[in-house]
C-alpha cells in the first residue's frame, strides 16, 4: 500500500530546503563527535554542562545496573517504582526547592500528563506564541480552549485572562525558549497568575542545570524578584540536556504531585524508566551543586561568542543562555551555510520551519562547558568567512 500523502509532502520539503536527515552519532556527545564517519567539532547538542560522557555519571549508571538491572519491568504504580526513582524524586524537589517531585520519562510526557490532568472542557489554557510543540501538543489534547498569546507580551496575556470566564486557567510557557534562548518574565507571568486567578506551569528544559548560582532553574535565576514558593507554580524540567542523562520531573505542592499519580494518563501507563538512570542522575545533581565551573565557563563562552561575532547580513539573535541563534532567513541559505561549515569540520544544525516562523530559519549555536575558547575561535573564524564569500 502506498502512501501518496507522504510522498507529495516529501517532494515539497525538499524543494524548499525543509526535508530533515537523521545523523548518525558513533561515539558520546561531547566537543568532538564523530558523526556519519566524519570527526567534526559539535556545537549542536544540548549538554551544556558536558555531563553526558562524564566518568561518574557512567560509573554511577554501572553500579545502579548491578543493584537494580537494566529495565525497571513495569509502570510505577505496579512494581517498577524503585527505590532509585523514589530517592531521585526527593532528592530533585530538595534540589528546586519545591514540595514535592514527579519522574517521568520525558518531558514531552511530562508536558502532555500535567496539562491533560489539570484541565479539560470549560477550561482555559494561554500559551506563549513560541512555547515547545509538547505544550501546544497537550492544549489540543486536553479539549480545554487554547489561547495563543504573542511572544512575551504580558499585555495581550493580561488582557486574555482578563477576558475569560473559564472554570479553571492554566498559564504555560517555556522558561528559556529553545530556538530563540531568551527567557520567560517569570515574575510577570506569576503576578497576572495571582491577579485572574490562574496555575503557572514551566517548562524549564533549557535552564535547569544552566540559570541561576547554583544551577536551580528559573525559578533561582528570578529568585530575588519574586518568591516562587506560590503553590500556583507548577515547575517542569528535563534531565536530558544539562543533567546529561534522560528523563523528566515536575514540581510543586504536594496535592499537584499526588493527583497526577493518580491522574496522568502517562505515567500510569508507561514502563519506568531504567532504576540505573536514577543512580546516574544523583550523581549529575551532585555536579551540578558543587561544580560552579562548568556555569562560569558557559558564561565566558557566550560573552567570547557575543562579543566576537561582527557580522553584516546574518545577526545573532539577544540570549543569555548557552543557546545562541544566528538568523539567516531563508531556509536554503541556513542549510547551505550549515552544510559549508560542516565542510570545515564544524557541526552547526540549521533550524528551519516549521519548527521556527517563516523567514526566520537560524543556526542554533549550542554551547557547552566542554568547548574551549579555541573552540569558539574556530567557529567565529569560519563564521566571518562564510559571510565574506
Amino acid at each position: 500500500m502506498s502512501f501518496p500523502h507522504f510522498a507529495q509532502d516529501l517532494r515539497q520539503r525538499n524543494d524548499q530546503g525543509l526535508l530533515r536527515h537523521r545523523r548518525m552519532l558513533e561515539g558520546p556527545q561531547g566537543a568532538r563527535v564523530r558523526v556519519d564517519g566524519a570527526d567534526l567539532l559539535s556545537f549542536c547538542s544540548n549538554d551544556y554542562l558536558g555531563l553526558a560522557n562524564h566518568p561518574a555519571l557512567i560509573e554511577a549508571a554501572c553500579a545502579g545496573a548491578r543493584k537494580f538491572g537494566v529495565g525497571a519491568g513495569a509502570s510505577h504504580l505496579v512494581t517498577g517504582h524503585s527505590l532509585a526513582h523514589h530517592q531521585l524524586e526527593e532528592s530533585l524537589a530538595r534540589f528546586v526547592g519545591l514540595p514535592a517531585a514527579l519522574l517521568f520519562s520525558t518531558g514531552y510526557m511530562a508536558n502532555l500528563s500535567i496539562i491533560t490532568a489539570l484541565v479539560g472542557r470549560n477550561d482555559a489554557i494561554f500559551s506563549d506564541k513560541l512555547n515547545h510543540a509538547s505544550l501546544n501538543d497537550a492544549a489540543l489534547l486536553s479539549r480545554a480552549r487554547f489561547r495563543r498569546y504573542a511572544h512575551l507580551d504580558l499585555s495581550a496575556l493580561e488582557n486574555q485572562l482578563a477576558a475569560s470566564h473559564a472554570r479553571r486557567k492554566l498559564v504555560v510557557s517555556d522558561a528559556v525558549f529553545s530556538m530563540d534562548g531568551d527567557l520567560a518574565p517569570v515574575p510577570g507571568l506569576l503576578a497576572l497568575c495571582e491577579k485572574y486567578d490562574a496555575w503557572l506551569l514551566l517548562d524549564d528544559a533549557h535552564g535547569f542545570g544552566v540559570l541561576g548560582k547554583t544551577g536551580r532553574g528559573i525559578l533561582e535565576h528570578y529568585a530575588s524578584s519574586f518568591t516562587f514558593h506560590s503553590s500556583r507554580i507548577i515547575y517542569m524540567a528535563t534531565l536530558g540536556k544539562a543533567a546529561g542523562v534522560s528523563g523528566a520531573f515536575v514540581a510543586g505542592t504536594l496535592e499537584l504531585i499526588d493527583g497526577l499519580v493518580q491522574n496522568a494518563r502517562a505515567y500510569i501507563y508507561t514502563t519506568a524508566t531504567p532504576p540505573m538512570l536514577a543512580l546516574a542522575l544523583q550523581e549529575s545533581l551532585r555536579i551540578i551543586k558543587t561544580e560552579d565551573w562548568r556555569r562560569e565557563r558557559l558564561e565566558q563562552l557566550i560573552a567570547q561568542l557575543r562579543n566576537g561575532l561582527k557580522l553584516k547580513h546574518w545577526q545573532l539573535m539577544p540570549s543569555e543562555t548557552p543557546i545562541q541563534p544566528l538568523l539567516i532567513g531563508s531556509s536554503k541559505e541556513a542549510s547551505a551555510v550549515s552544510q559549508a561549515l560542516r565542510e570545515k569540520g564544524i557541526l552547526v544544525p540549521a533550524i528551519r520551519p516549521p519548527t521556527v516562523p517563516q523567514g526566520t530559519a537560524r543556526l542554533r549555536i549550542s554551547l557547552s562547558a566542554v568547548h574551549s575558547r579555541e573552540d569558539v575561535e574556530l567557529l567565529l573564524d569560519a563564521l566571518h568567512q562564510l559571510e565574506r564569500q
